[in-house]
């Protein structure tokens, strides 16, 4: 079962600088995958209906239409390490990342925002609830769709 951290550990926190909110959710998993794998499992190559109707319908994030190695479900690659990979995305009132870690048998998502203009202070805080609700289940179907599809040893 996916939890929510309080405090964002200092490792996953120094990931981004975008700090006007940040969570991060955490699920134990057996799959060794990467961190790329785990954001694919997560969101996919091209946004889907949900990714649409909130990422671009409510929070107005330009993201790529086609997939692209340079792309996870239309967010821009913008970092990588061996243990995590950045996602970037803006709109003309925010700039958000998606922060995929992996570390001892955990995969975890952190979501980080910057409020760039007035509007993200009003719209965020109500879709937010929205979001802690949605990101558990999107960790638990990409912990069993990665894990199904896991080697066996």
């Amino acid at each position: 079962m996916p939890q929510q951290t309080r405090e964002l550990p200092a490792a996953v926190r120094a990931l981004s600088p975008l700090g006007d909110y940040a969570d991060v959710f955490t699920a134990a998993t057996r799959a060794g995958a990467t961190p790329e794998q785990w954001a694919r499992a997560m969101f996919g190559d091209v946004p889907g209906p949900a990714g649409l109707l909130i990422w671009r319908g409510f929070l107005g994030l330009r993201l790529a239409r086609q997939p692209s190695p340079d792309t996870v479900a239309g967010w821009r690659v913008d970092g990588r390490g061996d243990d995590w990979i950045r996602l970037a995305a803006r709109s003309w009132f925010l700039s958000a990342h998606l922060v995929v870690t992996t570390a001892d048998g955990h995969v975890s998502l952190a979501t980080f925002l910057r409020y760039d203009r007035f509007p993200g202070r009003l719209v965020w805080p109500p879709l937010s609830a929205v979001h802690r609700l949605l990101v558990p289940r999107v960790l638990r179907a990409a912990v069993a769709r990665t894990e199904r599809h896991a080697p066996r040893g």
